[in-house]
């Protein structure tokens, strides 16, 4: 069964870690391209996609599957078929005069004495039909098969609230386009607004409410410190 096996899925792992782009050769179900020679430039996650291994051909990298592609083969380059010379035609040997010797059992016959011919009438010959070579019929060309274009991989933000911190992060499939970093709570629940989803602004609405209370109970607390400090100062003389 044509294909990749997993040891060949292993091998070709191995040599793209290695800096190299291994070789492989495309079977009948990659279509029209079915024979030619391409080089491993990627191997994807098999769980997002059944066309997972990136392959150059020509200007392009392209997505196959296992299926679609096998090792080349092993081997020296095929003998060449042996050139049969033809046979040369025997040479016949004459004899002075312009006889040439006779075979065994044949008779001598003296040759007749060439005499004037009879004029003869010319006569006209019909041309014969002309066999013109009939051309083949054209062989059905093979379907062309028609690239897959691999669709994007799944985008996905996301707005998180851990120990008192509101951080935003974006990734891409495996992909980390932004690396969560702190935003402030205003940020986060003007986000969130622009989001029509039930139950989501009023959580994050009672976050805030929580930390505005804690934050009130925070400055009451030095300012009843800070008066302390200043009735002791008071009472130094400062």
């Amino acid at each position: 069964m044509a294909g990749l096996s997993k040891t060949d899925l292993d091998q070709i792992r191995s040599v793209l870690e290695g800096g190299k782009r291994p070789r492989v050769v495309f079977t009948e179900s990659a279509g029209q391209i079915a024979g030619q020679v391409g080089q491993v430039v990627e191997l994807g996650n098999p769980k997002d996609d059944d066309e997972w291994i990136v392959v150059k051909f020509g200007g392009d990298a392209l997505p196959f599957s296992p299926a679609d592609l096998e090792m080349p083969p092993r081997g020296g380059v095929p003998k060449k078929s042996a050139v049969v010379k033809p046979a040369e035609p025997p040479v016949e040997e004459t004899l002075p005069g312009g006889r040439r010797p006779l075979a065994v059992g044949e008779d001598l016959i003296e040759p007749a004495q060439p005499s004037k011919p009879a004029r003869q009438e010319p006569t006209v010959s019909e041309p014969a039909a002309s066999a013109e070579p009939v051309a083949p019929a054209p062989r059905k060309a093979a379907a062309a098969r028609a690239p897959k274009v691999k669709p994007p991989a799944a985008l996905t933000v996301t707005l998180a609230y851990t120990e008192g911190e509101w951080t935003v992060g974006a990734t891409q499939g495996t992909k980390a386009l932004a690396k969560p970093y702190v935003i402030k709570p205003a940020e986060a629940l003007q986000f969130v607004g622009l989001l029509d989803v039930p139950g989501v602004h009023e959580a994050v609405e009672a976050i805030l409410a929580a930390e505005r209370d804690a934050a009130k109970s925070q400055a009451e607390k030095l300012r009843a410190e800070l008066a302390e400090v200043e009735a002791k100062l008071a009472e130094l003389g400062m």
